[in-house]
């Protein structure tokens, strides 16, 4: 029978050569001081020092697999499916929560039962695990998360039903898999923001949104293209500090020049092709210029 009053949350964590910070992982889950929690992780059969630390803890985790896999999005799908939790998370290897982060998630949901994802606020946090800034959090609105995804994963925590009528993990994405999931479940779901700091996500050089930022942009024009069929200025206008700056946009704020406007605004209107005239105002709405000329008319 459930305890209403201390529902399971089910927490897995998908891992593949994250020996370094796995161990801090690790803790974070274990260390929490609520007392209903399955955690799960799910290796994708690592070569490094992650076999070691597992058996470290073997004892104190629900379950561990380790074996191959296609990438976190199966990882993610596998150890969701088998798990027993009707509050569902899932936390990177690299990443790591807060002390009484699951506890304050599960009294939001009790103090908001109609809330389908409950998320908080988190930081961005070095390899050394030291704190570079907070995460960008907002307060949900529809509209701004097609702009941005101001929903940190670690801090997130999602109802088992609408994990599931959402369609769970995307398998076949590789840099956005949580901004897929907020999307879909936004579409018809109840998204309640708490003020407590819930987790640190770690930036590094082996971050896959850090290693290859290019990579990371196509696959968000793509996602949006076939949720909305149309990527906003602002994702435009990162891909174009990008390009220009040729920096990682985490260590390195981008910079928004001459040149990446100009370009932002060739891209834009390239990228969405069948929507020109929709990319072109939207690009007025937010330049200085636009917005002299928006106000005259």
């Amino acid at each position: 029978m459930t305890d209403l009053a201390q529902p399971l949350v089910s927490i897995v964590t998908p891992s593949f050569n994250s020996g370094p910070f796995l161990r801090d992982c690790i803790e974070s889950v274990l260390s929490q001081d609520y007392p209903n929690i399955e955690y799960i992780i799910m290796d994708g059969g690592s070569t490094d020092e992650t076999a070691a630390i597992l058996q470290r803890y073997r004892a104190r985790i629900a379950r561990i697999h380790s074996a191959p896999d296609f990438g976190q999005g199966q990882a993610l799908n596998r150890g969701l499916s088998g798990s027993k939790g009707e509050i569902l998370a899932f936390l990177n290897a690299d990443d790591a929560y807060l002390p009484g982060a699951v506890g304050q998630a599960v009294r939001a949901f009790a103090a908001h039962p109609g809330a389908d994802v409950i998320y908080g606020n988190a930081y961005h946090v070095g390899a050394d695990g030291s704190t570079i800034a907070p995460y960008p959090t907002q307060d949900f609105d529809r509209e701004a998360l097609r702009r941005s995804c101001y929903i940190c994963q670690p801090a997130a925590f999602v109802r088992r039903e609408a994990f599931e009528r959402a369609g769970a993990m995307n398998p076949a994405l590789h840099y956005v898999l949580d901004y897929d999931l907020w999307l879909r479940c936004a579409a018809f779901g109840t998204f309640v923001r708490i003020e407590p700091f819930l987790a640190k996500s770690r930036v590094h050089a082996g971050s896959k949104s850090v290693s290859d930022r290019k990579a990371f942009y196509r696959e968000v024009f793509l996602l949006l293209k076939s949720h909305f069929g149309y990527v906003p200025y602002e994702w435009v206008q990162g891909y174009a500090s990008c390009l220009i700056d040729r920096n990682d946009q985490f260590f390195t704020k981008p910079r928004n020049t001459i040149a990446a406007a100009a370009l932002a605004l060739l891209l834009g209107v390239w990228i969405n092709i069948g929507r020109p005239e929709t990319f072109f105002i939207d690009y007025l709405a937010h330049r200085s210029a636009g917005k002299i000329l928006l106000r005259r008319e």
